[in-house]
């Protein structure tokens, strides 16, 4: 999984890129600071590994990645080369999803790129550009199957869900709030791959203050009010406070983040939400040499769960021998699940559900 930091210039990007990651990218109070992207790789907590590492006395503990990836900061007129327009734009293509940092806090020291905080203003400064870029894209794409269509009528309901986004797009409305006709269509949309389709979730940044007295204020509330509109994802975070606690070793974090109120830190938050937003869950497979976590999309059947390892998996797949981590656990081995009838054996329709400990067996 790839999110992109995107924003503003000076809405606190590639800090809160460095307390995720500890990548060490350039944070300064100038636009334009971030010029490549940075990237950073992450492993997902996952406390499960650890209680499998001890059951299995595994030689080796392998969670599941995420990888951010800091992008230039955003200004009006990036759709026509404005700034890094055209850089950022071409990164973020790359992305799953984006996670747009806001900035909800006031500070005299720190300039703002448009003189002034409005993170509404500055989330449709964003969101303009994206779907002035992709309008571009559209008209192309528009114009090119159309010809194809007149004599290839199994491109007509590519054309019909093109003129429906440019129509939304011409009129400044997202694409996102489109409404297609069925699941085929919805399907064409999503494989035009445009940047204002992309899952976004907002990361509210706010100063310690706010942090301390609750995670909100009057800049909070409207950008969940904005993004309440689209169903979108906010969750309230200090980016200077996550970056002294990203130096900390794990026990003097925990009791930082007590002493703070906080329960978990907003990696973990951040982490949590991005599952959430695109559909994701993990399985996991545990033994001697290895245990390790894997992230699938919900709904994954058993083969292609398994294609998730090795092509070979899903190629040659028999069946998946599974128990829910809760059960063993609670049972405290495999042997011992298999006698309570919790070992299952599933087949090919089998739907992974979220904390699977599985064994495939497979033959090419």
């Amino acid at each position: 999984m790839k999110l992109g930091i995107v924003g503003l210039p000076n809405v606190g990007k590639s800090t809160l890129f460095n307390s995720l990651t500890g990548g060490g990218a350039q944070a300064a109070n100038y636009p334009f600071c971030t010029i490549d992207p940075n990237v950073g790789v992450v492993n997902v907590p996952d406390k499960r590994l650890d209680v499998l590492g001890r059951m299995y006395n595994t030689k080796k503990i392998t969670p599941a990645v995420i990888e951010f990836v800091d992008i230039a900061g955003l200004v009006k007129g990036a759709s026509k080369g404005e700034g890094l327009g055209n850089k950022f734009l071409s990164h973020i293509r790359e992305v799953d999803a984006i996670v747009h940092v806001v900035r909800c806090f006031e500070d005299t020291n720190i300039v703002h790129v448009d003189a002034r905080i409005n993170p509404v203003s500055d989330i449709e400064t964003i969101n303009l550009e994206l779907m002035l870029a992709d309008l571009e894209v559209v008209e192309r794409r528009l114009a090119k199957t159309s010809k194809q269509a007149m004599s290839d009528k199994s491109l007509k309901a590519e054309v019909e869900v093109l003129g429906k986004i440019r129509k939304a797009l011409e009129e400044g409305i997202s694409p996102r709030a489109v409404s297609f006709a069925d699941d085929d269509e919805l399907k064409i949309a999503k494989g035009l791959d445009l940047l204002s389709l992309k899952p976004v979730l907002y990361a509210a940044n706010v100063d310690e203050d706010c942090l301390l007295s609750g995670g909100e204020n009057e800049y909070t509330k409207a950008v969940r009010e904005y993004a309440g509109n689209f169903g979108d994802e906010v969750f309230v975070i200090c980016a200077k406070t996550e970056e002294e606690i990203a130096d900390l070793e794990p026990e003097e974090k925990q009791e930082f983040l007590e002493e703070l109120g906080l329960s978990e830190s907003g990696l973990d938050r951040l982490i949590k939400a991005s599952y959430k937003l695109l559909g994701l869950i993990s399985y996991l497979t545990a033994g001697e040499k290895e245990c390790r976590a894997w992230t699938i999309e919900k709904g994954t059947k058993a083969p292609q769960a398994a294609g998730k390892i090795h092509s070979d998996f899903e190629r040659g797949f028999i069946r998946a021998e599974v128990v829910t981590y809760d059960e063993l656990v609670s049972l405290g081995s495999v042997a011992a699940a298999k006698e309570a009838g919790v070992y299952r054996s599933e087949g090919r329709d089998y739907v992974f559900r979220d904390g699977d400990v599985v064994l495939f067996r497979f033959n090419v």
